[in-house]
């Protein structure tokens, strides 16, 4: 959330756009994703952003997602 004078802007944070985009799971959402790891890796909190996710994926039936998500941490990561 950004307070500039005489208006209150709610934004989404990285976390939520990951869990949002990963669950739609569409090719142009990955590519969103992974964007936005390779800028934002060091600072996401994993923790928080799994345990959204993951009874998302679980009612979903699609633990493909998770595993996709975790191949992009590790490249982000290597780099």
């Amino acid at each position: 959330m950004f307070q500039y004078p005489d208006v209150l802007l709610r934004t989404c944070s990285a976390e939520d756009l990951i869990v949002l985009k990963a669950f739609a799971n569409r090719l142009q959402d990955w590519a969103d994703v992974e964007r936005i790891i390779t800028r934002q890796s060091p600072n996401l909190d994993w923790i928080y952003l799994l345990e959204q996710l993951g009874p998302l994926v679980a009612l979903k039936e699609t633990p493909e997602i998770l595993n996709r998500l975790d191949e992009m941490r590790r490249r982000a990561d290597a780099m």
